[in-house]
Formats: C-alpha cells, structure tokens, sequence
C-alpha cells in the first residue's frame, strides 16, 4: 500500500475508533452507583447531562462530517494536512472527555459511605446561601465536593468551560480537612458568595468605586486602597458569608489561616486574597457594622494576641498598620455599595437579616435546647449562623456541634430527596400511596434530639 494511502486509511481507522469511545460516554444516570439521598438535586442533574449530551452530539457530527469528507476527499490532498484536520479534531474530542470528568470527579465522591449523603446535603445548604430575598436573580444549581488541600474554590455557573461553552452548574470544592463544623459552614458560604457577586456584578461596579478614592486620599493612605481594589472580590465573599452565618464565617476563616507568622503576614502581590493579618480583622469589623455587638472587638483583639506586630520588619508593620487604619473605611465603602443590580439598595441594606444577630441567635439556640424540633426544621443558613455563635459563647462543644451537624446535613439530604420523590409522584398522578401517608409520623424530619 502506497504510503499516501496509508495515511489517509490509518486515519480512517483511527476516526472511527474515535466515534466508538464517544458512544461509550454514558450518562451519569446510567454509571453512578449512589444512594438516593447521596445524588445530585434533580435540577443540577438535568442541566449537567444535558450539557454533556449536546457536547456530545455535536463533536459526533463533527467526526461524522470528517469521516465523509475523509472518504470523499481529493487524493491529491497532502497527508499532512489530513493530519493536521485529524490532529484538531482529536483535540476536540480530549476537550469533551476533560469537561466529562470535571463533573466526573464532583458526582463519583456520592458513592462514597456518608460522605456522599453529605454532599448532597450541602448542595442543599449552598442553595440556601445563595438566596438573595428580593428576586434580584434565578436559582442556579450548585455541586459540592470534596478535595485535598486548605483553601476551598468555586467554578461559577456560567463560566465558560475548556473547550468553550458555559458550566450549567457551580461546582463548589470544599476541603476535606474542613468536614464538618463551622469550618464547611465558613467555606461554603464564601465559595457562594463568589457566585452571588457574579450574578449581582458587584465586582466591576466596586472596583470601578475603589479606582476613584485614591485621588481623594492623602498620598500616604494611597497604597492601601490599591490593595484593597486588588483583594475586592474575596472581600465581597467574605462579607456575603459574614451575612448568611455570622461570627461562623470569621471562625472557619480564623480556623484557616492560622498559619506561621511568615504567612499570616506575608503581602503576595499576585494573591487577590488579603494578607491573613488583615482579612480576619476586615472580617471582624465588618461583622460589626453588619451585626453590631462586643464579640467582634474581642475576637479581632485576640487574633491580634495570637499574632502581635512586634517583630516584624518595620517596613511590613508600617504596611499592616496603614491597611489596619484604612479597615474601616473599606468596609463602610463595601457596605454603601449601592449597584444597578439592587435596585437603588445598598449591599448592607441589602445583606443584613433580622434573625442573623448575635442576640437573636443566642436566644435562637436556648429555644432548640428546650424544643429540639425546631432545629430540624430550620434553614441552614440559621443553623450555621447558631451553631456558631453558641459555639463562640461556650454554649456548644465541638463534639457537639460535630454530631449535631453530620446529622441535620444527612436530613437535609434525606429531606430533599423524598420532597422530590413526592412531587414527581403528585405531578404523575400515580395511583401509588402519597408518601405523606406511608411514612411515620416525623420520619421525613429525621427528628432526633
């Protein structure tokens, strides 16, 4: 065989190779093996699969139109070229194996022996910390799941993906050193609180803010407010999460960044998160402007105990000290924030929620003590932001709070799965028994005490 057409019929071979491995890309309906309160809430589901099949569709046609053009072609075409065409298709089809295995990784964790069942029932606590009252945007469907590592990360819903094409559904890392406890709480409402101000645009509208105060500033506080518009949108997260869940959010934020000296003071000029120093005490202040009380000074003042100023070079401490006076300044300017998205509010206006301070939560969890079953009916949102604040007063052990969340996190699961079976079954009108009527009193609660 001339080597011309060995080439093209080599690449023949390999196309329709190609075209098996595609068919051999099932859905994940098909190849997961969870329990059913461990899957995927039906609307993340839906839109992943469904993205995943047009992908699909399309790169088939793709292969397809080449197969035919491949057997129809010129043989005067150069081999080289009909490699150079193969070789971009090939890449093509790498591009939808790895957008495959992005959510791959998220959905194959639910198998894992309660871990998977937790999962799932933080996807339902992320909706609940993704709410905005006010109508200001549509629900997204948002996947959690489990990684190696400190720091948690979010890849947005409506983010453009390898390849191209936009993700249908936030995929939310959280550390698995991180499980369970205020530390989830904290870094599960950060990682939302990146897909709220992208959904609000708060970002641009704040850096664009932050871009004019320097001119109206003494050239010495200068400096600092170049930094601040630098750490902008993990600012804007944390202070969504201080919202949603309190002094929870400064403790998981304490609990990781609680590194040596070196770190905890360290300015990276590539790094859009706040020095560690700084950042718990903007945390704290803006807990206080949030949620006015006494225990964000004595939190701030005892992370200060924990890394004083003394000794570090003068030229760091002068940068520390300049950042730490600015502090109160940034978060009113964060606070005032008044974007086209909000409708004329202020993000504080906006942000605040009357059963989120810190009296209401004390008073919040005195009333679970002597009535258990309102905890199982609450919000996750509340019960992070109680937990951590019985947590801070001595009033919660973490032994305590460990047990109490592994099993409200499993309800939240458990109860999301059975409100959906049963809304398929009245949507269907089945015959069957609603299962309001075949389960125990208080069972799709899970009420324990």
């Amino acid at each position: 065989m001339k080597s011309d057409d060995l080439a093209r019929w080599m690449l023949e071979q390999e196309t329709r190779a190609m075209l098996r491995r595609i068919d051999r890309v099932k859905p994940f309906s098909l190849q997961e093996t969870t329990v059913p309160a461990a899957g995927l809430m039906p609307t993340a589901l839906i839109a992943i699969e469904r993205y995943l099949v047009d992908d699909r569709r399309r790169l088939r046609k793709r292969v397809l139109d080449w197969l035919h053009w491949l057997r129809r072609h010129d043989a005067n075409v150069a081999p080289s070229d009909l490699q150079r065409r193969y070789t971009s298709l090939r890449l093509a089809f790498n591009t939808a194996l790895a957008q495959l295995d992005l959510f791959s990784e998220a959905i194959t964790q639910r198998s894992e022996a309660e871990t998977g069942v937790w999962l799932s029932g933080l996807d339902v606590a992320a909706q609940d910390l993704l709410e905005l009252h006010g109508g200001y945007y549509a629900a997204l469907p948002a996947i959690c799941f489990l990684h190696r590592g400190l720091g948690g990360a979010i890849r947005r819903a409506r983010t453009r993906l390898p390849g191209g094409g936009n993700s249908p559904a936030a995929l939310i890392r959280i550390p698995r050193e991180r499980m369970i406890g205020f530390g989830v709480a904290s870094s599960l409402a950060h990682e939302v609180g990146h897909q709220a101000a992208a959904l609000l645009d708060l970002v641009p509208s704040l850096q664009a803010s932050l871009t004019e105060i320097p001119g109206r500033t003494p050239s010495a506080d200068r400096p600092a407010w170049t930094l601040w518009r630098r750490w902008i949108s993990e600012i804007v997260a944390d202070c969504w999460a201080l919202a949603k869940i309190g002094i929870s959010s400064t403790l998981g934020l304490i609990g990781i960044v609680s590194l040596p000296r070196a770190f905890v003071f360290r300015l990276n000029p590539d790094d859009p998160h706040p020095v560690p120093w700084i950042r718990v005490l903007l945390s704290c202040a803006l807990g206080e402007m949030l949620y006015p009380h006494g225990q964000w000074r004595e939190l701030a003042t005892t992370w200060e105990t924990l890394y004083p100023l003394e000794g570090l070079a003068p030229a760091r401490a002068h940068t520390m000290k300049l950042l730490q006076h600015s502090i109160p300044s940034i978060a009113r300017v964060l606070l005032e924030h008044r974007p086209t998205s909000l409708r004329g509010r202020s993000l504080g206006e906006a942000l605040v929620l009357p059963d989120r301070t810190p009296q209401q939560l004390s008073a919040t969890f005195e009333s679970w003590r002597t009535q258990p079953n309102q905890m199982w009916t609450a919000s996750p949102g509340i019960i992070f932001a109680t937990f951590g604040r019985a947590r801070i007063t001595g009033r919660l052990t973490p032994e305590d709070e460990d047990r109490l969340l592994g099993r409200l996190i499993t309800q939240w699961a458990l109860k999301s799965t059975l409100d959906f079976a049963e809304l398929c079954a009245a949507t269907s009108q089945s015959k069957l028994v609603r299962l309001p009527e075949v389960l125990p009193s208080g069972a799709r609660m899970l009420n324990v005490s």
